[in-house]
């Protein structure tokens, strides 16, 4: 695992292709108070060896951790006052246009490109993804952002993957993140699972599967 830029704002893990030879990228997002390396365990478990995966650390510092990382902070249950929502709109920016610039540094397309994410990372994956020219979009015990408005053009297809038992991120926000998607012309494969605020395997066979198709 290396930083595949030294000029990029965020601190980035980057995984390359078990072939040698890759046919896309997938970025992954961390939740709220991990950080790059809690997901970067997965990788061997997704079974998508042609993929190159990058793993970004959360914009800012987490409040509560000295390792952890957050694109946002929460105010008492989960609400977003003026801070959160100013970090909010800095990540959205940062996140952006580095994927933006991401076909010049992999020379993978954004076409070939895939952005996931866990939790609060779930979140930034809809928040940023819906407007960029993506392969797909998936989200794994996440949400959709309240004031987020309607994308102004067509948007990538999306899984959305959520535990039935889920504790921190409860099914109904999953259930009308589908819903307020589906509304908007997005194409959504929605999966739940018997599961909590976790990453079962059944839930990496559903992202294999949603990225090789």
């Amino acid at each position: 695992m290396t930083q595949i830029d030294p000029n990029s704002p965020l601190d980035i893990i980057f995984v390359p292709a078990q072939t040698g030879n890759p046919i896309g990228t997938i970025v992954v997002l961390h939740g709220w108070g991990a950080n790059h390396d809690d997901l970067g365990e997965l990788v061997p478990y997704f079974k998508l060896p042609e993929y190159q995966f990058l793993f970004p650390n959360g914009t800012f510092d987490h409040e509560y951790s000295d390792t952890g990382k957050m694109w946002y902070s929460f105010t008492g249950a989960g609400q977003l006052n003026d801070r959160s929502l100013t970090q909010l709109a800095t990540s959205r920016e940062v996140l952006t246009t580095w994927i933006e610039s991401l076909p010049a540094s992999t020379g993978i397309s954004l076409d070939r490109t895939w952005i996931a994410g866990f939790s609060q990372g779930g979140a930034m994956t809809l928040e940023i993804g819906l407007d960029l020219p993506v392969a797909g979009l998936i989200v794994m015990s996440g949400y959709l952002h309240q004031n987020r408005a309607k994308p102004p053009q067509s948007a990538p297809p999306a899984l959305v993957v959520h535990g039935r038992q889920d504790d921190v991120v409860p099914i109904s926000a999953a259930r009308k993140s589908q819903a307020t998607l589906t509304q908007w012309g997005v194409d959504v494969q929605y999966q739940e699972f018997d599961m909590g605020h976790s990453i079962v395997p059944e839930v990496l066979e559903a992202v294999r599967n949603f990225v090789s198709k």
